[in-house]
């Protein structure tokens, strides 16, 4: 409390006394949001995010996002629903339960919406505070067990990311979007198959970079997939599906997952090679020699 009120004053002294701030403490708790119809109100959540918003909604609520702000503007009275906010870069997400209300005569607007990290001690942490050493460090050699490989844990982030809904999404905060070049050699790593490949998106965590790529078969016929074809340096590779269907029908398209340790995908894959020309380094004819034979 003594921080929230902190925070309130500040933004009392040095915003305008007209325009207070609402600060909601985000403890993966839902947090309530009011709206009135007509006015939009703004929630600052410092990051960049996507916006989950069910279909329930139709045309009744204008959604906007741009550099860290949310902006909300409800066309009609809505019931509690529920929006979720997933942080595009590690993928975390926040749940708001939106209500939006016609407007009472003289009603002042209502403040714009600043969410932040916070957590409330609650009986149960207070109680784990008064645990000794050892039976805390017991606890954690019981429960937390060993730790996940780097490349499973980015290999799973990057399947739910592109398969599994939003909010089955695993929030880790140190997986990162890493950038993709645009001349990625992309049919030198699976040349035994005729497969069309295409790098969608990477991510990357400590010294590791996991990269999407779209995988769709060519061929008439059905292909099976083995991590062994691959040709690079990889340090893991997983596919989606284990096998695509006959080019045309619905299963011809998965999505391949490689793990790369110290660089991007770009230093991992072989250097494209032009096709070779047999002749290009034999010896030109030598002109006397070419003369004797036409006179013979």
């Amino acid at each position: 409390m003594k921080r929230l009120a902190w925070l309130l004053l500040l933004s009392a002294c040095w915003g305008p006394p007209s325009r207070a701030l609402e600060i909601l403490h985000w403890e993966r708790l839902p947090l309530s949001v009011r709206l009135v119809v007509d006015q939009e109100r703004v929630i600052f959540v410092d990051r960049k995010v996507r916006i989950g918003i069910p279909a329930s909604l139709g045309g009744h609520l204008r959604v906007q996002s741009a550099d860290g702000a949310v902006y909300l503007r409800a066309s009609a009275p809505l019931p509690a629903t529920r929006l979720q906010l997933q942080d595009i870069d590690t993928g975390a997400l926040i749940l708001l339960d939106i209500t939006a209300e016609a407007a009472k005569p003289e009603q002042a607007p209502l403040e714009p919406i600043r969410i932040v990290e916070g957590q409330t001690p609650t009986s149960e942490s207070a109680h784990a505070s008064n645990t000794s050493e050892l039976d805390r460090s017991t606890i954690q050699s019981t429960v937390i067990g060993p730790p996940t490989p780097v490349p499973v844990v980015l290999t799973r982030y990057a399947a739910q990311s592109l398969y599994a809904p939003l909010r089955t999404v695993e929030a880790v905060k140190a997986i990162s979007r890493a950038p993709l070049p645009h001349d990625l050699a992309m049919d030198t790593f699976l040349p035994s198959l005729p497969v069309r490949a295409s790098a969608l998106v990477a991510w990357r965590l400590d010294d590791y970079w996991v990269t999407a790529i779209r995988l769709t078969n060519t061929a008439g016929h059905r292909l099976d997939l083995d991590p062994r074809a691959l040709q690079g340096d990889f340090l893991a590779a997983t596919f989606q599906h284990s096998n695509l269907g006959p080019a045309g029908e619905s299963t011809d398209t998965t999505v391949l997952y490689l793990v790369t340790r110290g660089h991007g995908l770009g230093e991992s894959l072989l250097p494209a090679i032009s096709p070779a020309d047999a002749t290009i380094h034999l010896p030109a004819p030598d002109p006397v020699d070419a003369g004797h034979d036409h006179e013979k």
